[in-house]
């Protein structure tokens, strides 16, 4: 286990879950680097191919499994080549490379933003909104067919 507090943090998918994790971090004292939400996901992030991630860097993957090279990923993690890891999701889901379990400098999460109670409860007025919206709908439509 390692302090987390000023370590180098890289972001993947710095959308709403990223962005909320990053203002964490800082205040924890990371120095946070991160790829913004992208139309063309997925793309493919190497590990080693990007030369401001050294062994200090720990990456968090909170966009797509798919954008991380996990036999890759394993390879700079067992050979010291990045820090660490923290993924919520993975490339080939449900399944997560078995290498990834030993290691103890990768934190695994369950995919699970959305499933809290808060949550639930905005989900359930956008549903009852939307069932207003469409009784109203289909009565405006009924009467049209009715005036002619």
């Amino acid at each position: 286990m390692q302090e987390l507090g000023g370590k180098k943090v890289g972001i993947v998918g710095l959308g709403n879950t990223g962005s909320r994790v990053a203002t964490r971090l800082e205040a924890m004292g990371c120095i946070i680097s991160y790829t913004s939400r992208q139309h063309s996901l997925p793309f493919t992030f190497y590990p080693n191919s990007y030369p401001c991630i050294r062994e200090k860097w720990v990456i968090v993957n909170v966009a797509r499994g798919s954008v991380i090279d996990e036999v890759e990923l394993v390879k700079c993690l067992v050979n010291g080549e990045i820090g660490g890891v923290g993924l919520d999701v993975f490339e080939n889901e449900p399944s997560v490379p078995k290498e990834l379990f030993g290691l103890d400098n990768v934190a695994i999460l369950p995919h699970s933003t959305a499933c809290t109670r808060e949550c639930f409860y905005n989900a359930a007025q956008v549903i009852a909104k939307g069932e207003k919206t469409i009784k109203t709908y289909v009565s405006l439509a009924n009467l049209k067919v009715m005036i002619g």
